[in-house]
């Protein structure tokens, strides 16, 4: 509309900058033949300027008029026609209104022979020129109105485009929320809404995969849970039993209240274990400085409990490292155990740690070739491993305290030995390292 408005205006005036040079040429030329024959005025009469609907006035510097013989209305002289006809320089030009219809009326100098100096007023109806204006705003307006719908409806379309992406997104997390499916968004573009796309479908892989971890992990826990359970109670039930029939034989009830004490400690390590997991898998504790040396002593400690026949042949190197204590000892301890219930009695654990690199190399019969890809799994448990004790979380702890420690744990096997397994985290710099000092 603005540019409308600015047409219109810029039209009009040059429209009326024409018609004021078209009067004052007309005027121009009626002052040489009123100058020469004023009382006559020059021969001029009302019929000869009707073709054009001209009207024609002198007036005097007095501010007297002298209206042309025969015209159908009077001329009246204002300001401007005076200053020219007392200046005799320039021209002027106004709009006037008489008998409910619009002139514009120019006024130019000139001097009688007597040299008395007037000015010629000549004036024409703007009836033409309003017309044409009027057309010109019509069409202006309809220009414009339909300029401002084409670009309602473009802006509306490009405001629908551009916000799709947002409405796909707002739509995917509302069907999330109500169904609880975690389906991918399709990707339309490569700008940032389509990286937002994009990093909102990696969430809901990423929410898929925990997901199923959690199931996976339930459904593992409930089945390992349900079997030292119920063997469990088979053993109360028949100790209950034996209180009122005596069926048991001499020494046998010590033996079912030893399977019952084995169980509750099976059923405790399993739970210890799934409660550190769990907690491990949402809670990362903070991290401080430690030697990792110091952690390994404590575990072989440790596992020294639990395989007293075993010999521990360990090298350790010092080993600063930010980490959490607890964790990591943990972690390295089920590493010992897992060698020590693999080994012979009299076998012997060999410890290397060097460079932040931990290798822990059993006289066991080592892992199968097919085994090696999941032994780090939850509740794994390979053919050799069924009919030994063990929760099947011990060498998942590791995985995943390694993870968070920034680092990696893999198993092979040790030519000539057993399993060897490699505990790898990242070692501070020699600037950073206050066991060097």
């Amino acid at each position: 509309m603005l540019v409308g408005a600015t047409t219109f205006t810029v039209t009009r005036w040059s429209l009326l900058d024409q018609l004021d040079r078209e009067l004052v040429e007309v005027a121009q030329t009626a002052t040489s033949s009123v100058a020469a024959d004023y009382a006559d005025m020059g021969g001029l009469s009302a019929g000869l300027l009707a073709a054009s609907n001209g009207l024609l006035a002198v007036v005097g510097a007095d501010g007297t008029v002298e209206q042309l013989p025969g015209q159908d209305r009077d001329l009246p002289p204002g300001n401007e026609e005076i200053k020219v006809a007392r200046l005799q320089v320039g021209s002027s030009a106004r709009t006037i209104e008489g008998n409910g219809v619009t002139y514009r009326a120019v006024a130019v100098p000139m001097r009688l022979n007597d040299g008395t100096p007037v000015a010629v007023m000549f004036a024409r109806p703007m009836s033409g020129l309003e017309s044409t204006l009027g057309s010109l705003w019509v069409v202006l307006l309809i220009a414009g109105g339909l300029g401002v719908l084409t670009a309602t409806l473009a802006a509306l379309w490009t405001a629908r485009a551009v916000l799709a992406p947002v409405r796909r997104l707002s739509q995917a997390v509302k069907s999330v929320t109500q169904t609880d499916e975690l389906n991918p968004i399709r990707i339309y573009g490569r700008d940032d809404l389509g990286e937002l796309t994009q990093l909102f479908n990696t969430m809901l892989r990423s929410l898929a995969q925990s997901r199923e971890q959690q199931r996976q992990l339930i459904a593992d826990a409930g089945h390992e849970l349900r079997t030292p359970l119920t063997s469990m109670r088979t053993n109360v039930e028949l100790l209950l039993a034996d209180d009122s029939t005596g069926m048991l034989p001499p020494g046998a009830r010590t033996e079912v209240l030893g399977d019952v004490a084995a169980q509750l400690g099976e059923f405790s390590a399993l739970v210890g274990d799934l409660v550190a997991l769990t907690r491990d898998d949402h809670l990362q504790r903070p991290h401080e400085l430690v030697d990792l040396a110091d952690v390994t002593v404590a575990a072989i400690e440790r596992a020294k409990r639990r395989g007293p026949g075993i010999e521990f042949d360990a090298k350790l190197e010092p080993t600063p490292i930010m980490g959490d204590p607890s964790t990591l000892e943990r972690a390295i301890t089920n590493l010992l155990d897992n060698a020590v219930k693999f080994s012979p009695q009299d076998g012997t654990i060999r410890i290397h740690l060097s460079e932040g690199s931990l290798v822990i190399i059993d006289e066991g019969p080592g892992i199968d070739e097919a085994d090696l890809p999941n032994v780090f799994d939850r509740f794994y448990r390979s053919d050799k491993a069924r009919n030994t004790p063990g929760t099947g979380l011990g060498l998942a702890i590791v995985a995943h305290t390694a993870e968070v420690h920034g680092g990696s744990v893999k198993a092979d096997n040790e030519p000539g030995a057993g399993a060897r397994f490699t505990l790898r985290l990242p070692v501070l710099e020699p600037l950073d390292d206050p066991f060097l000092i």
